[in-house]
């Protein structure tokens, strides 16, 4: 069994892992950027190292640094959580040719189904269909045009090395193609360190379904069941569930041993997740996993089988220990993601910012996976994902039923959620029914009448208080308690944004503020720059693209005239309220 996990990567993925690793009594290691030095996971690990820098790419991508601090801390085990470099090819094989294990699939499996486009080849040879696409990387736009001419709008852009709606764009017709794909493009080498995308055609009302797998190295694979994903807004999934509504047993079943060929076709090792859209009877492949999913504690509560746990016990050489049809599955599990972003409107504009109260839900049946706590701040810089709940009944009415009780406890300030949106979602006559589909929260639901989240003032309170400060030596994180006084003041409120815009396919967008100056409602940094001096623009033209917490907003322009001046250039850090562009 592994002796120390070096965990690379963050939030709640970081936490999940750490909690399991100290049930099995295997120690943690945790790393960190200069905004997460005091995080949750680096609270909880038994050891912390700093990796420096703020952004992704000078901390959490940066090989050299997390590869120093498992030499550094004697970790022989790294588990890469999601995202980061969960697929990784090279980090995999950067661990594995140190003599220390990855936690995840061999190297070569990474390759094959790491790649999306391998992975289709792949999933192909194994007898297993896929979504009609192009199975090369797109050099141009001119190329998405072609294919859209051929087989027809929409269609959609996904980064060939990424996951999770991350880089996925959808084109509806010809004109949009070129801004597509260079979003696509910036958003898949900015959480993916690779920037290439295929094509493929975009189903007209599908369900995501996605099929979890175990594999030991003892030539083992096994399909654990299904997850229905089909909740999603911008190609990023709200709320998951297992098992699927109105999923016949037949399809289930063709469904799991088709991910069990195209787990086995490439050589597959420990936990991982085949992805297929399925409409009108059909099932295609859409993409293998890696890694471990976001949502991975359904399946967790309906098997009773602890994911991570079976990927420490895979990846120390340990062989499954029950068969296919020993996997019990039983009752209803839903999982909702807590992101920090404001729905009101119908914007899902992002929110970062610090966390003044988080009250947590809980009674039988109830989960909260977090990564954050009152007084954590939540960066720009990266993925919005707070916490994840996770709720388990005897069947789906009454696990939706819980789930809404538990949403009603979660008391969340500082920053704006998504939870009204989930219970929106829940409520809808659609997800009762089980009627809805990847599209339908975008194209059916109404988000307009959901109010703005009040921003939260709190007071410090007074007296003397414990400080617990954090020191670093030799970039090695300790931690000392001081007695300070407490100097009792009030925290300043957090800008609210009230803005709307008209939707846009390729990315989200905000509007400027009406009077010719054009604002911003959020921290970022500035990824593009549309307008010079001089030009004339439409009212709903987009000035700006700003980039927060992983996702590309457009900025537009609220009224028509000349732009005056613009403020801001290509990799510019702006503040909520700053004026980007002025026109007259």
């Amino acid at each position: 069994m592994l002796q120390k996990v070096l965990i690379a990567n963050r939030g709640e993925i970081a936490v999940r892992v750490i909690r399991t690793c100290r049930e099995m009594g295997i120690a943690t290691v945790a790393v960190y950027s200069e905004l997460d030095r005091n995080a949750l996971h680096v609270r909880l690990a038994d050891e912390a190292y700093a990796l420096g820098g703020q952004t992704a790419a000078e901390s959490y991508l940066n090989t050299e640094a997390i590869l120093d601090v498992i030499e550094r801390s004697g970790a022989d085990g790294v588990h890469p959580g999601y995202g980061f470099f969960s697929e990784n090819t090279d980090f995999a094989r950067a661990i594995t040719s140190r003599g220390v294990t990855f936690i995840g699939p061999p190297p070569e499996a990474i390759e094959v189904m790491g790649d999306k486009i391998s992975s289709r080849l792949a999933a192909e040879a194994a007898g297993v269909a896929g979504v009609p696409g192009r199975s090369q990387a797109l050099e141009s736009a001119q190329e998405v045009i072609d294919f859209g001419t051929e087989f027809g709008w929409p269609v959609a852009i996904k980064a060939a090395y990424g996951g999770g709606g991350r880089g996925m764009k959808v084109v509806n017709e010809a004109g949009e193609a070129e801004a597509a794909l260079e979003s696509a493009k910036r958003e898949a080498l900015s959480y993916f360190g690779r920037d290439e995308c295929y094509v493929e055609r975009y189903l007209s009302w599908p369900r995501h379904i996605e099929m979890q797998v175990l594999a030991d190295s003892f030539g083992t694979t096994l399909w654990l069941g299904e997850r229905d994903c089909s909740a999603q807004r911008r190609h990023q999934k709200l709320i998951e569930e297992s098992p699927a509504p109105n999923f016949p047993d037949d399809v289930r079943r063709a469904m799991g041993e088709a991910a069990v060929k195209v787990s086995k076709a490439c050589g597959y090792v420990n936990a991982g997740t085949v992805e297929f859209l399925y409409q009108d009877g059909e099932f295609f492949f859409l993409e293998m996993n890696t890694r471990l999913q976001v949502e991975h504690p359904v399946t967790e509560l309906v098997t009773g089988l602890d994911l991570v746990e079976w990927q420490l016990r895979i990846a120390s050489g340990e062989a499954l220990d029950f068969a296919q049809d020993d996997v019990a599955r039983n009752g209803h599990a839903i999982e909702v993601r807590i992101n920090a972003e404001d729905p009101s409107g119908g914007k899902f504009i992002p929110s970062p910012g610090t966390i003044t109260r988080f009250d947590q839900p809980s009674g039988p049946g109830v989960r909260l996976d977090a990564g954050y706590g009152a007084g954590d701040t939540i960066s720009q810089f990266y993925d919005n994902l707070i916490a994840k709940l996770v709720v388990w009944s005897s069947d789906r009415e009454k696990a939706r039923r819980k789930m809404l009780r538990a949403i009603e406890e979660t008391v969340i300030e500082g920053v704006a959620t998504t939870l009204p949106a989930d219970v929106a979602i829940l409520s809808s006559e659609d997800f009762v029914n089980g009627t809805h589909s990847t599209k339908w929260v975008e194209t059916t639901l109404d988000f307009s009448s959901l109010p703005t989240a009040a921003p939260a003032v709190v007071s410090i309170g007074e007296g003397r208080i414990r400080k617990d400060v954090t020191a670093e030596v030799n970039g090695r994180r300790v931690t000392v308690a001081l007695w300070v006084p407490d100097g009792s003041e009030e925290l300043p409120a957090r800008p609210q944004s009230t803005a709307l815009k008209p939707r846009r396919q390729h990315h989200s967008g905000v509007l400027g503020s009406g009077s010719g100056k054009v604002l911003v409602p959020m921290q970022g940094t500035i990824v593009k720059v549309n307008v010079t001096v001089g030009q004339s623009v439409e009212a709903g033209d987009t000035v700006v693209i700003l980039e927060a917490m992983k996702m590309e907003n457009a900025v537009n322009a609220e009224k028509s005239g000349v732009i005056k001046s613009v403020n801001v250039a290509t990799g510019d850090q702006v503040g909520a309220g700053d004026v980007v562009v002025e026109i007259e």
